[in-house]
């Protein structure tokens, strides 16, 4: 069931090709293509592909990403311009920018989904893993062994929730516009954390302060 709703999402977005995966460079800057392929290209280093045609379809999937998200943001930036300059007001206006929003959303959900199913092609899960974590900063490990590392009497129901949430956090963090927007939906969750690990009777100042001694006295920093 489950390799047959993968064929059928590759069919409705018309990846399931045995060509090469273009780049959807056409009508681009080329400088920003160019910036893009080489932040792409440092992500796929990190897989350790040794097929050299393997590692640039994935490269070119990445970055396909990339700009595919860039003209998501682009054309609603562009329709929220329109209706701003259009002389609407009230609730005609609201109305208006919330359907932009609404359209770029769901152009964000069908892209959300197409992505990993674009990877799979090439990579398998754990890989595809390592790709999220390289379009996210890899903050999903940071985080998560820097709390573990602050209290070290975590339980492990709780560093499974914490893991959990990180992981949540980064499937909006890849639909981000921005690396603020990133790091912002980074920083929801860490609240969502800090809440949950003071419910649990955790003092975080306490345990902030005692870890920022740990790691000074092993020549560590913050």
């Amino acid at each position: 069931m489950k390799k047959i709703i993968l064929i059928s999402l590759l069919l409705v977005f018309g990846w399931l090709s045995a060509g090469a995966v273009d780049l959807n460079k056409d009508n681009r800057d080329p400088q920003y293509v160019e910036s893009i392929v080489k932040r792409s290209q440092k992500i796929v280093d990190k897989l350790g592909l040794t097929d050299v045609k393997v590692a640039e379809d994935v490269r070119n999937v990445i970055a396909n990403r990339y700009f595919e998200l860039n003209d998501i943001y682009e054309v609603r930036d562009a329709k929220v311009k329109k209706i701003k300059e259009s002389g609407l007001s009230g609730a005609a206006k609201d109305d208006a920018l919330k359907a932009a929003e609404y359209e770029k959303d769901a152009a964000l959900y069908r892209s959300h989904f197409a992505y990993p199913a674009n990877l799979s092609l090439f990579l398998d899960e754990k890989q595809i893993e390592v790709v999220k974590d390289g379009m996210t900063y890899g903050v999903v490990k940071v985080t998560y062994d820097a709390t573990i590392d602050m209290i070290p009497s975590l339980k492990e129901e709780e560093k499974a929730q914490i893991y959990a949430w990180l992981i949540e956090a980064r499937e909006f963090a890849l639909d981000a516009e921005n690396s603020d927007k990133k790091h912002a939906a980074f920083g929801k969750y860490k609240g969502r954390i800090n809440n949950y690990l003071a419910k649990r009777g955790y003092d975080l100042k306490k345990e902030r302060e005692e870890w920022y001694k740990r790691v000074k006295a092993r020549g560590g920093s913050l």
